[in-house]
C-alpha cells in the first residue's frame, strides 16, 4: 500500500512514499537495518529544554558539546595535529569561536577516499546584539540600552516582548591573569520596546525606526546606581569610542552601570575590570511551550534553525550509539566504511562570511583533515598501497560524499493559502520538507530527491515538497555555498514551520523528532542507497 503526500489541491506529486517497503538486495558493505524506529514524541519535551534553556548561539553550542561528550564523542582542537589522534570507529567533535561546531563519526571499515554522509544546518537566529558601547542618555528618566539587530530581527514582532539578556564574557582570572570565556544569563526578563498606542494615529503605524523608536527600555532612574547609567556617572555615548585606552577607562565603563552590575553578580565578579569584554544578546524569555487542543504545536522561539541543528546533533548520536550496540559501543557502526557528520554553522542569517559560518573553512578544512589522517598515520596504514594524501584523494572523498542542507521551510498557513503555490504546500506533524528552487538559491535536483527519497522509503520517513511562487523571492540557504565549495552532491530539505523570522514560531510536536528519525537513516542508509545511484 502506498501513500502520497498530503496536498490541498487536486495535483498529485509525481512521486510516492511507500510505508513499509520491500527491503532491497544490499551491498555487503552497507550498514545494518535500523532495529528500531525512532519514536518522533521522545524528542518533542528535549527539543523544548533545548530552546529554553539556551537561548543564545554560545549556549546552544555549549549544549550540544556537553551532549556529545555525554554519549563517548572527544573534543579535538584545531590548534593540534590530528595525525594520531582519529581512529576508525572513533567519535569526535570540535568548536569554532564557540558558536559553530562539526561532530563526526569514523565507520570501522572506513578507508580514505570513501564519502561523507553530511548534514549541514545553522545555530545562529535572529537575535539583536548590544553595541560595543551600549550606554544611552537617560531619556525622562528611563534607562535604555543601545543594541543592533542582527539579520532580519528587531522587526514588529519584538515590540512589548519580555526580553533577557545573555551570552558569553571575557573575564580575567585574578590569580592567574589569563582570560577565559563564560556564558552568562540572567534569570528574568530585562527590556521591553514598548509600543506606541494606536490613539497617536500616524506616528504608530508601520514598521519603527529601528535605531530611534525601538530602543528598548532597561529601568528608571534613581531606583539604583546613578541616572546616566555609566559607571561612576560617566556619561559615554558619543563622547568616546576608544576602547582599553586611558580616556575609555574599563570595558565596564562604557556599558550601563546597573546592567555591569547584575552580570557581574550572576557571575560571581568581584572587581568590574576584571570583565574584559563581552558579546550579549536580548532575546524572548518565554518559555517553549506545547499549544493546540491536543498540544500538537509547539510555540517557541529560535526555532529557526535550531530545530534542524538539534535533529542533526541527536540523530548523529543515536545512529553513533543504537540501542542494539548499547552493551558494546565499540560494535556501532561496524560495517560501516564512511563518515558521518553534523556541522552547525553561525552566521547564516548574515551571510555566512566570518569563519564561522558556512563560507568558511571550517567544513572543507577539518574534512581534509580527517582524509589525511587516515593516509598518513602509521597506525592506520595497511599497506603500500594505502593512498598517499593530495588533491586527488580529497577530490575523491567529495565526489563519493553526500550533504543534506537541513534548514527549516515554510509551513503552510490557513490564512494566507494564495500565497502558496499549488501543490507545495508542507504540513505541521508530516514530515521533512525538500526545498526546490528553479534559481538555484537551493542545491535540490532530481537525483538528489531521488536518493533522499530511498533514505526516506527505508527509514519509514515521509517527504513533502516545497517550492515557491514566481512572484515571491526565496530564501537562502548553507546548501549551495557548501555544495559549490566542495562538489558536493546535495538536497535541501528541512523541518517545516509557521512565522519564520518572527520572535516567536510554531513548529509541529512531532516535527524535531521526526527530524531525528529521518536524519539517523542518512546515517545509516546512505552509504547503502548511494550504491543503487553509482554512475
Amino acid at each position: 500500500m502506498t501513500r502520497q503526500l498530503p496536498l490541498r489541491s487536486s495535483t498529485t506529486l509525481p512521486i510516492q512514499y511507500p510505508h513499509h517497503p520491500p527491503a532491497p538486495p544490499r551491498p555487503h558493505h552497507a550498514p545494518s537495518p535500523v532495529p528500531t524506529l525512532v519514536d518522533p514524541s521522545a524528542y518533542t519535551t528535549p527539543f523544548l529544554d533545548f530552546i529554553t534553556e539556551n537561548p543564545t548561539v554560545y549556549h546552544s553550542v555549549s549544549h550540544f558539546s556537553k551532549r556529545l561528550t555525554t554519549h563517548g564523542f572527544t573534543k579535538l582542537s584545531e590548534r593540534d595535529l590530528w595525525t594520531d589522534k582519529l581512529s576508525p570507529g572513533g567519535k569526535y567533535f570540535l568548536t569554532r569561536n564557540g558558536s559553530a561546531l562539526i561532530a563526526f563519526t569514523i565507520g570501522h571499515a572506513y578507508v580514505p577516499g570513501n564519502g561523507a554522509a553530511i548534514i549541514a544546518a545553522h545555530i545562529d537566529a535572529l537575535t539583536c546584539k548590544l553595541k560595543p558601547i551600549s550606554t544611552k542618555p537617560t531619556k525622562e528618566g528611563y534607562l535604555q540600552l543601545g543594541i543592533a539587530q542582527y539579520g532580519g530581527a528587531l522587526n514588529q514582532t519584538w515590540i512589548d516582548r519580555d526580553l533577557g539578556v545573555g551570552g558569553r564574557v571575557l573575564v580575567r582570572d585574578e590569580e592567574s591573569g589569563k582570560v577565559e570565556t563564560r556564558l552568562v544569563k540572567l534569570g528574568w526578563p530585562i527590556a521591553r520596546v514598548p509600543s506606541l498606542a494606536p490613539h497617536f494615529g500616524l506616528p504608530a503605524e508601520g514598521q519603527a525606526n529601528r535605531e530611534t523608536r525601538m530602543v528598548p527600555i532597561v529601568g528608571l532612574e534613581g531606583s539604583g546606581g546613578n541616572g546616566t547609567g555609566g559607571i561612576g556617572g560617566r556619561e559615554v555615548e558619543g563622547k568616546s569610542s576608544v576602547i582599553g585606552g586611558v580616556g575609555a577607562g574599563t570595558f565596564a565603563s562604557t556599558q550601563p552601570e546597573r546592567l555591569v552590575r547584575a552580570i557581574a553578580g550572576e557571575m560571581g565578579i568581584k572587581k568590574y575590570e576584571n570583565i574584559i569584554n563581552w558579546e550579549l544578546e536580548i532575546f524572548d524569555t518565554q518559555a517553549a511551550q506545547l499549544g493546540g487542543l491536543d498540544k500538537e504545536f509547539i510555540f517557541a522561539g529560535r526555532i529557526d534553525d535550531k530545530v534542524c541543528s538539534f535533529a542533526a546533533i541527536e540523530a548523529l548520536i543515536a545512529s553513533s550509539s543504537s540501542s542494539s550496540s548499547e552493551a558494546d559501543p565499540s560494535t556501532a557502526g561496524k560495517d560501516s566504511s564512511i563518515i558521518t557528520v553534523a556541522a552547525l554553522f553561525d552566521d547564516e542569517e548574515v551571510g555566512s562570511l566570518l569563519r564561522q559560518g558556512a563560507r568558511s573553512n571550517f567544513l572543507p578544512s577539518n574534512i581534509a583533515r580527517i582524509v589525511e589522517s587516515f593516509s598518513t598515520s602509521k597506525s592506520t596504514r595497511t599497506s603500500a598501497s594505502t593512498p598517499s594524501y593530495g588533491p586527488n584523494l580529497l577530490s575523491q572523498t567529495y565526489a563519493n560524499s553526500f550533504l543534506l542542507s537541513a534548514d527549516v521551510t515554510h509551513a503552510v498557513n490557513p490564512n494566507y493559502m494564495d500565497a502558496y503555490l499549488e501543490g507545495h504546500m508542507p504540513r505541521l506533524n508530516v514530515g521533512v520538507c525538500v526545498a526546490a528552487d528553479s534559481n538555484a538559491h537551493m542545491t535540490t535536483d532530481a537525483p538528489s530527491t531521488a536518493l533522499l527519497t530511498r533514505i526516506a522509503q527505508k527509514s519509514h520517513s515521509t517527504l513533502q515538497i516545497f517550492q515557491i511562487r514566481n512572484d515571491s523571492r526565496s530564501g537562502g540557504t548553507v546548501g549551495p555555498m557548501l555544495s559549490a565549495m566542495t562538489g558536493i552532491r546535495a538536497i535541501d530539505a528541512g523541518i517545516p514551520q509557521l512565522s519564520m523570522h518572527s520572535i516567536r514560531a510554531t513548529t509541529g510536536s512531532l516535527d524535531p523528532g521526526l527530524g531525528v528519525r529521518l536524519f539517523r537513516g542518512f546515517y545509516e542508509e546512505f552509504e547503502g542507497v548511494d550504491g543503487e545511484f553509482r554512475e
